[in-house]
């Protein structure tokens, strides 16, 4: 892969840096977290994490904080293949939901300032993407970079949220990682922000969630709390999921009444646990994380018999959409 050259110039056209934030003067070292919604986001563990923060993290009893730097969608969002949603009322059009990109002004629960990039993922111009970012974190002297994100992975909803570290930077790693040699996975904008950030001497680190893939199509709070709770170690904040912990708890109740109510459905999920568990097991051991003679569900097994599942579970959220 061909690294490009130090970018010299800013790209006003991309991103719009405010000039004069009062609340940031004489700060530096600020982390910045990033979290993009689409390729990334399984469980909507992201945006649910970004919602909680933009809601708690303001300073006034509204929440939203202060929007210190908006990109320019129009270059970077492909519409034909996200089509935003908007409303038909009777006999004309109106209610437009326009994607948006912006970076944040927040502060945790002791009062310590720190930026969030949040919004959808860029289709297009990744590059150009890249260094409207880079010029944010030398505009602002971040210290940091923390991306989060989430895939669906076979893993049953009853174990502890797995979670995959990545740096550019080892120092910056705080564990051994489970995967062994190489793997050629989907690229996405935030990781190669990653990349592109360590190659202009810049840390970036992240984490992404491993959801239960039967239910990556639903809001999973408790992926977000545990992509929250290495946030907080990583970036030094102190961040209060008590309304993340309540929205999990309602959730994993949802999801236990129907297991209690569908027995084929449960056998799934128990087998998938015996599954995961021979895994764990045999990674203490140190040997193969292969089980031999028991055969894993497949994601087509668990979303046929969970169809009835993500149908009875359909209701208003609290945006006012569909659950």
């Amino acid at each position: 892969m061909t690294s490009p050259a130090q970018p010299t110039g800013p790209s006003p056209r991309v991103v719009h840096i405010v000039d004069e934030v009062p609340e940031l003067e004489g700060v530096s070292g600020l982390p910045l977290l990033v979290a993009l919604e689409g390729f990334l986001d399984a469980g909507s563990a992201g945006a649910l994490a970004c919602r909680h923060l933009v809601r708690t993290g303001a300073s006034s009893p509204e929440g939203g904080g202060v929007v210190v730097a908006t990109f320019d969608v129009d270059q970077l969002h492909d519409y034909r293949a996200r089509r935003p949603p908007m409303t038909f009322a009777r006999d004309h059009y109106e209610g437009y939901d326009a994607p948006r990109l912006v970076v944040r002004l927040l502060h945790d629960t002791g009062g310590s300032p720190y930026l969030l990039l949040h919004g959808s993922e860029p289709d297009i111009r990744w590059e150009a993407f890249c260094r409207a970012v880079l010029e944010v974190v030398e505009r602002f002297e971040v210290a940091l970079v923390v991306s989060i994100g989430s895939v669906p992975m076979a893993v049953p909803h009853t174990r502890p949220i797995a979670i995959t570290h990545h740096a550019n930077n080892p120092d910056l790693l705080k564990g051994t990682s489970p995967w062994r040699g190489e793997l050629r996975v989907p690229s996405s904008a935030q990781a190669l922000l990653e990349v592109r950030l360590g190659e202009w001497s810049h840390d970036g680190q992240g984490f992404v969630a491993h959801v239960p893939h039967y239910l990556a199509q639903l809001e999973y709070p408790p992926a977000s709390i545990a992509l929250l709770e290495q946030v907080e170690l990583a970036a030094r904040l102190t961040i209060d999921l008590t309304a993340l912990r309540e929205l999990a708890d309602e959730r994993e109740g949802e999801i236990g009444r129907y297991l209690s109510a569908n027995a084929e459905v449960a056998d799934v999920v128990s087998a998938l646990e015996q599954q995961y568990d021979t895994f764990a097991r045999a990674e203490d051991e140190g040997n193969s994380l292969l089980a031999s003679d028991q055969p894993l569900p497949t994601g087509e097994e668990i979303g046929q018999q969970f169809e009835q599942f993500l149908a009875g579970l359909e209701g208003p959220d609290e945006t006012g959409g569909q659950a």
